[in-house]
């Protein structure tokens, strides 16, 4: 029987295992994430030390994720996904002993955040990559919003069962859960057929795979575009593990199981958005969605400075949530409908890049700034800041036409 339209990526068996493998993972990564950011806050009490974990996570992928792409192009991605994900497992059952112990101090915390930015550095762009070669190119675009609404569902789920348990049985038991949920995806890992296997390689260097990758971003419109218009909203809006725990302790002075539910409230809107996404039917993205929704994402991250009730906080997380998940995704099908399939590792690295390696500037900027002017101010500069790069984005764009970016305008708006 055939599958709703807004279902029709799981009619391959595949992404149907992936899926729900993902959906269990995820759920333990959100819980993860929430234990983590909790777990500072009461170790060191510190606004800039939470941002300087944020930084440590994500800078490995400033770094090395041109070389991941390239990496994922070269390997078979089904296998490399089983290494990344008992990475993964290993790093959150650590986690979980050294709090059981109560060994754990914040240079811990530390340095197994580094480790997991190492690991996702590898693990986004082949995880992005291999969607791709799980469903046919008609059901690329559903494929992506159902993998943003498993994403987004256990963002609802995940905060707010931590929160929970943070607050009943401590942070411990939420990284054991994690380590055990990515069972769940090694063992869909192992079932699935697909290898992801490269296409014959040129006799290239791995310098100029990383070269060939570059140039060809740049000099494609479309995917220079999006491209650009990434950079400020990762720079500045995805800062919710910072800012979020902040505004929920030192602002509605909640406790952890209210900063789980703000985060819920987020993750909901992100899945409401996601669902949207994949119910339209579109088999293409569109640029002036992806420019509405980063505007909308800016501005409301503005919007939260001058909120102070806890009712209030989650309607305006959630619009956030829902504007940030549309821009995502439609982002990423830009991406992986206008590049071939050689280059595809190399493009989802990029992705990456800018996407999450630029976060440690915005995480350190964004928690310097609650730490010395307060949450309020932070949210203020952030979405302030996101809003006039992404409109100068669009200025560039629109000034310097075929000379740059015109020739492509057309058909992508």
């Amino acid at each position: 029987m055939a599958l709703p339209l807004a279902l029709r990526a799981l009619e391959h068996r595949d992404f149907r295992l992936f899926w729900c493998g993902q959906l269990v993972s995820l759920i333990g990564t959100w819980m993860q994430s929430v234990g983590q950011s909790w777990l500072v806050l009461d170790l060191t009490n510190s606004p800039f030390r939470l941002g300087l974990l944020s930084t440590l996570q994500f800078l490995p992928m400033l770094f090395f994720a041109v070389v991941a792409g390239a990496i994922t192009d070269r390997l078979p991605r089904r296998r490399l996904l089983v290494g990344t994900q008992l990475a993964l497992l290993v790093q959150a059952f650590t986690l979980s002993a050294l709090v059981w112990t109560g060994l754990v101090r914040y240079w811990h915390v530390a340095v197994l955040a580094t480790l997991l930015g190492i690991v996702n550095t590898v693990d986004m762009p082949t995880r992005q990559s291999f969607i791709a070669e799980m469903v046919s190119r008609e059901s690329l675009l559903n494929a992506i919003a159902l993998n943003s609404a498993v994403f987004n569902a256990a963002r609802v789920v995940g905060p707010a069962v931590a929160g929970l348990l943070v607050a009943r049985y401590g942070v411990a038991l939420a990284f054991f859960l994690n380590g055990l949920s990515f069972v769940a995806v090694v063992g869909a890992l192992v079932m699935i057929k697909a290898e992801g296997t490269p296409r014959p390689r040129t006799g290239t260097t791995m310098a100029a795979d990383i070269q060939e990758g570059i140039v060809y971003a740049l000099s494609t419109p479309r995917v220079a575009l999006v491209l650009a218009l990434l950079l400020p909203v990762s720079l500045f809006v995805m800062n919710f593990n910072v800012l979020v725990p902040l505004f929920a302790r030192d602002v509605l002075h909640e406790q952890a199981h209210g900063f789980g539910l703000l985060m819920a409230a987020m993750g909901t809107g992100s899945l409401a958005a996601a669902v949207a996404v994949a119910v339209t039917g579109r088999s293409r993205p569109r640029m002036r969605v992806i420019l509405v929704a980063a505007v909308v994402a800016t501005l409301g991250t503005m919007a939260v400075a001058p909120v102070r009730r806890f009712p209030l906080a989650t309607v305006v997380l959630f619009v956030i949530g829902a504007a940030t998940i549309v821009f995502n995704t439609n982002a990423n099908s830009m991406l992986q409908m206008s590049v071939p399939d050689r280059l595809r590792g190399r493009m989802m690295s990029l992705y990456t890049l800018v996407f999450a390696g630029v976060t440690p500037f915005g995480s350190l900027l964004i928690g310097t700034v609650a730490e010395h002017l307060g949450v309020p101010a932070a949210f203020l500069t952030a979405g302030g800041a996101g809003f006039l790069l992404v409109i100068a984005v669009l200025v560039t764009w629109y000034l310097t036409g075929p000379h740059s970016l015109g020739h492509d305008r057309s058909p992508v708006l």
